[in-house]
């Protein structure tokens, strides 16, 4: 749990207390409006409850209420309202001085067993080096996804539209951070907060959204340099789109679940670009 992380959190006097200063290398959006991505924030809660509590999650879920900006500090607070023999149930506030900006609760623990299974299979997909780069529809930019490396093993992703939607609004993508930190649950966290990515691809427009919330579920967590990520957008209806993801390791291992809700954004305009 001390590895080396995607985000600079950092620890106080407190062990409840911690706090993140956000850069444009957690950030996203366009030039002069950036704001921190969803997926760092549940990161960020679930790096500093595990390591307050001393205990990988099980799961976690994050709804985000306001928007924070570089260069300011989000400042996370840990509650540990019950802690057993093998669990602990955790919340975290991250904060802006006093503005809220997301809360997360979670599940944090292990239990000794050896039972260890999965019913879900790894989709066939080719490997991520006989796959294309894909790039973010913004192109090159600074920030979270100058970070991360996108290929595309099924559908369309970033600014490959066709004006084709997928008949079954599913997309297959490989990613992994640049700086090949170790694959965790953080990390994992920040990885499922690339379902809007899969509007766009359903649709066929050049399409995503903001996150309102993000819930994972980490079944099993195995070394792997690439995870393929199976996103499913459900559905669309009144301006708001639900869809979720499984993440797989290489090796076919699912290691995590995640689903969300979002606010659905289609960029014809060429001011939102």
């Amino acid at each position: 749990m001390d590895q080396p992380l995607f985000f600079d959190l950092r620890s106080t006097h407190n062990p409840h207390r911690w706090y993140m200063p956000l850069t444009p290398a957690v950030c996203v959006g366009p030039p002069g409006n950036l704001f921190m991505f969803g997926g760092v924030g549940l990161a960020s809660a679930i790096a500093a409850m595990e390591r307050t509590c001393g205990r990988p999650v099980i799961w976690a879920t994050a709804q985000y209420l306001s928007y924070a900006k570089p260069p300011s500090v989000v400042d996370i607070d840990v509650w540990v309202p019950a802690q057993g023999k093998y669990n602990s149930q955790a919340r975290v506030i991250g904060h802006v001085d006093d503005r809220e900006i997301f809360t997360v609760n979670a599940a944090l623990g292990s239990r000794p067993s050896d039972l260890s299974d999965q019913w879900v299979q790894m989709p066939e997909a080719p490997r991520p080096e006989d796959c294309e780069t894909a790039e973010h529809w913004r192109g090159a930019e600074e920030g979270l996804h100058s970070r991360i490396e996108v290929r595309v093993a099924k559908g369309r992703y970033g600014r490959d539209r066709d004006g084709k939607p997928e008949e079954d609004g599913r997309s297959l993508l490989w990613i992994r951070p640049k700086e090949r930190f170790a694959i965790d649950a953080s990390m994992l966290a920040v990885m499922a907060d690339f379902v809007p990515s899969g509007v766009g691809n359903a649709l066929g427009k050049n399409a995503g959204g903001n996150s309102l919330d993000n819930t994972i579920r980490v079944r099993r967590i195995v070394p792997t340099e690439w995870v393929l990520c199976e996103i499913r957008i459900h559905g669309i209806h009144g301006g708001f789109g639900h869809g979720s993801m499984r993440l797989f390791a290489q090796n076919g291992e699912l290691m995590a679940t995640a689903s969300q809700s979002l606010i659905v954004r289609v960029r014809d305009d060429p001011k939102e670009r």
